[in-house]
């Protein structure tokens, strides 16, 4: 088999398995923002594979400009889908900026081919350098936040699929700063195999018998019954907790497992599937924060520096303390303070 028509094969393969997996995703029940966007990369997936394949390349006109679009969206949806996919707030400046970005190279693509050359390769060095940025921040994100999920098999899907979409975009920009769009067929090919490789990898892992690894289910009741060896944990950590253990800054899970002499899979099982809890940072918040709203509705303390006591609770500063007391009570923490001192 030839060269060029084994490299279509491939990347025809992998085109079929990316869309079955967004029909897959699409139709779960994973929270309808992670859905959209995972079909949104997904599909930008595809449609990079298509510019790259042979027979695609006659195609001209609205729809292939489409096409071009979305392929160079892929580095901006792996970081936007890495926040929600790690539950962390997209900075939307940064997110304008990216769009912004895109929308400008995208669009300027065909203005810039009329003033030569030397136009369209700084087009296409801007493009690039952010995609780049974008898909570094999205795999920090993963390696980072890699601890926090409270599932073991389902942590290591999270942070395998970040990295390996964004790996393999990462490498496939880096191919094409160093040696352009016309990269020899051995190269193309190898590119090719990569994909298909990391398509089938995570068509295995995302449409088999537990379709929710990726994403967080509707979350049931846990169970209330504890075996032995569950009560005696549960007891330590109700000890550590009175203790305010979960006050130390960087307090990770690992860390709270070596403090109470057990392995660092059982208490994230206990934590999970007995607590009830989906990930680390929930299970810590709900303790800081509950001591928080107390500090806050005291009158003895209302001249405390909310900063103060963001700090004195663990957090390393003030932006995520305030995230952390909306979610657990839908206001910020100074409108909490003052509906709770002020008389009605």
């Amino acid at each position: 088999m030839q060269m060029p028509l084994l490299d279509t094969v491939m990347r025809m393969l992998a085109i079929g398995q990316l869309l079955l997996i967004v029909l897959v995703i699409g139709r779960g029940r994973a929270p309808r923002a992670i859905r959209w966007t995972t079909a949104a990369l997904l599909l930008g997936v595809s449609a990079y594979l298509m510019l790259a394949t042979p027979v695609f390349r006659p195609i001209r006109g609205p729809f292939w400009a489409v096409i071009q679009l979305a392929a160079q969206a892929v580095p901006l949806l792996l970081w936007v889908f890495a926040h929600l996919l790690f539950e962390r707030p997209v900075d939307r400046r940064i997110a304008v900026a990216a769009i912004l970005v895109l929308l400008a190279c995208w669009s300027c693509f065909y203005l810039l081919a009329l003033w030569g050359p030397g136009a369209l390769i700084w087009n296409a060095l801007v493009q690039r350098l952010t995609s780049l940025l974008l898909i570094g921040h999205a795999i920090l994100i993963a390696l980072r936040e890699r601890g926090d999920d409270l599932i073991e098999k389902r942590r290591r899907l999270r942070v395998g699929f970040v990295v390996v979409v964004g790996g393999l975009a990462f490498v496939v920009i880096v191919l094409e700063l160093i040696l352009g769009f016309h990269r020899g067929s051995e190269i193309a090919l190898g590119q090719a195999f990569a994909i298909l490789v990391a398509t089938t990898a995570m068509g295995a892992a995302l449409l088999q018998s537990d379709p929710e690894l990726l994403f967080d289910p509707a979350q049931t009741a846990p169970p209330t019954s504890f075996s032995a060896s569950e009560h005696v944990l549960n007891g330590k950590l109700d000890a550590a907790l009175a203790d305010a253990v979960y006050r130390e800054p960087g307090l990770t899970i690992g860390v709270l497992a070596g403090q109470l002499g057990t392995p660092e899979h059982r208490l994230r099982s206990l934590i999970n599937q007995r607590l009830g809890y989906r990930n680390f940072s929930a299970f810590l918040n709900h303790y800081r924060v509950a001591e928080a709203k107390a500090l806050l509705a005291d009158p003895r303390h209302v001249d405390l520096p909310i900063l103060t006591i963001a700090m004195d609770l663990g957090y390393g500063s003030l932006a995520p303390f305030n995230r952390a007391f909306r979610e657990e009570t839908g206001q910020a923490p100074s409108e909490f303070r003052r509906a709770a001192i002020l008389p009605s």
